[in-house]
């Protein structure tokens, strides 16, 4: 009766790709492109996770066509975590480092994101985002894994 509604999904075969992102200024970033060029064929169906290894940065998937959108996260996140707060005591390499820990720790280092029909499952209006909190750009390291 309810097997019409499950697809059952079995892993067979695994890859891992690394990816180098190049230095972004602080703010959301679109990296969908950069990803999407560095995977390859896909399988049909499956599973993708990318794991960024940075603890002052993070990923998010959201709008991906108003320029407005980037511009309001990096306002909210700016007032929410604010580099003013006379409470860090950890802040050897600036006034945002530990407000990057912080901003990087609520969006998270890791998304996963369905396969199907051998392409990014994501909606029309979805982007990845390189969340960049830290003042001084630096390259960026992702690893992204595909389970088919």
């Amino acid at each position: 009766m309810y097997g019409s509604f499950f697809h059952i999904f079995e892993i067979k075969k695994m890859k891992q790709i690394e990816i180098e992102l190049p230095a972004f200024g602080r703010g959301f970033h679109l990296i969908t492109k950069i990803i999407i060029n560095r995977l390859g064929e896909l399988p049909q169906t499956g599973l993708i996770n990318i794991f960024l290894q940075h603890t002052s940065a993070g990923l998010a998937i959201n709008e991906n066509a108003d320029l407005d959108v980037r511009e309001d996260f990096e306002s909210f996140f700016n007032q929410w975590v604010s580099e003013d707060c006379m409470c860090y005591k950890h802040d050897c390499e600036g006034a945002d480092d530990m407000p990057a820990h912080i901003k990087s720790s609520l969006m998270g280092q890791s998304l996963i994101i369905p396969i199907v029909r051998g392409k990014l499952g994501l909606g029309t209006w979805q982007g990845i985002y390189l969340c960049e909190f830290r003042n001084k750009a630096f390259n960026r390291k992702l690893i992204v894994t595909i389970y088919a």
